[in-house]
């Protein structure tokens, strides 16, 4: 099982703690992490661009000139999309981009981008993580003690609300309630700042 240190909110080592080798210690899985990241981000597309064919353009509804006898083009329409104010050919339609993958696969990414995580030694585990009020100050003094990265992701079991309000607006901290994790904040994020609850947390629902 790999074993990674337990510190308190002052940086300062309290213990160690045993990671769960289903979760935290597998070989990780590149391809399936690509292919979690590539889903969430369609599933992030709005999808609502959308431009009008030459039936729903308005306009263009009599033969601008007869078919024969002129020596011009014959045309059926103003508005055909090689004339100016016509419509569009095969332009962009609004659809859905969501797609989801099967639950097996989805587990298996988690756990693979967990694992990155613990092999790159990324990852700072504290005992608790709890604020009297929301205070951005003691967020960032906590952050610098445990000599996290510059982009971190703070995971929380609960979403404690003061720890949610004092990390949000430092530049590169995104708080997450340990239910939401994903693929795509642990890849973004160069640290994993989580708390034991959230760990066992984790470990109940991956194992």
């Amino acid at each position: 099982m790999p074993k990674v240190a337990l510190y308190d909110m002052n940086g300062a080592q309290i213990g160690e703690l045993e990671l769960n080798d289903n979760v935290f210690g597998i070989k990780p899985n590149k391809s399936v992490m690509y292919d979690f990241v590539k889903m969430q981000l369609a599933n992030k597309r709005v999808g609502s661009a959308s431009t009008k064919t030459r039936a729903e353009v308005r306009g263009g509804g009599r033969k601008p000139w007869r078919q024969k006898g002129t020596g011009r083009a014959r045309v059926g329409s103003t508005r055909n999309p090689i004339w100016t104010g016509g419509g569009v050919a095969f332009g962009p339609k609004s659809r859905d981009y969501s797609y989801r993958l099967p639950r097996k696969v989805r587990r298996l990414a988690i756990k693979s981008a967990l694992s990155s995580k613990v092999l790159e030694d990324n990852i700072i585990v504290v005992d608790e993580l709890n604020f009297d009020e929301p205070k951005t100050k003691q967020m960032v003094a906590t952050l610098q003690a445990l000599n996290s990265g510059k982009k971190t992701l703070v995971v929380t079991a609960d979403g404690n609300f003061n720890v949610t309000k004092s990390a949000r607006n430092i530049p590169g901290v995104k708080p997450l309630r340990v239910d939401l994790i994903n693929v795509y904040d642990l890849l973004n994020h160069d640290t994993l700042l989580i708390t034991r609850d959230a760990v066992n947390r984790v470990e109940e629902v991956y194992a």
